[in-house]
């Protein structure tokens, strides 16, 4: 499926309304750590890459996102449809909470 969204960031401008404010509940918003559902070939991507939402377009049907590598510098940054993204939800650890037994065994005691 050719992504008519998945461009170099020039054709950002020939979008309908850049929305800023959050999209409604439930769905992709601004700063949220995204995933790829599709792979992208011609932009060398793959589905499961992680990037950031740096921008909401189309009233929330698209959005663009910003992917970096391991020391934070930015090596792509493109348009897609909410149809390619996934959220991914990330709750802090409660410091409190103690290893199951499980994965206590991974780790060697002293």
């Amino acid at each position: 499926m050719k992504n008519n969204f998945s461009d170099d960031t020039s054709n950002i401008d020939d979008l309908p309304e850049h929305n800023q404010e959050s999209a409604e509940s439930g769905k992709i918003k601004l700063l949220d750590i995204v995933a790829l559902t599709e792979d992208v070939p011609e932009h060398n991507l793959k589905r499961g890459e992680v990037g950031t939402v740096v921008e909401i377009l189309s009233n929330g049907e698209a959005f663009e996102v910003e992917f970096s590598d391991d020391n934070g510098q930015m090596y792509k940054c493109l348009s897609f449809l909410a149809s390619q993204l996934k959220v991914l939800h990330q709750e802090p650890m409660d410091a409190n909470l103690k290893y199951s037994p499980l994965e206590s065994s991974a780790h060697p005691t002293d």
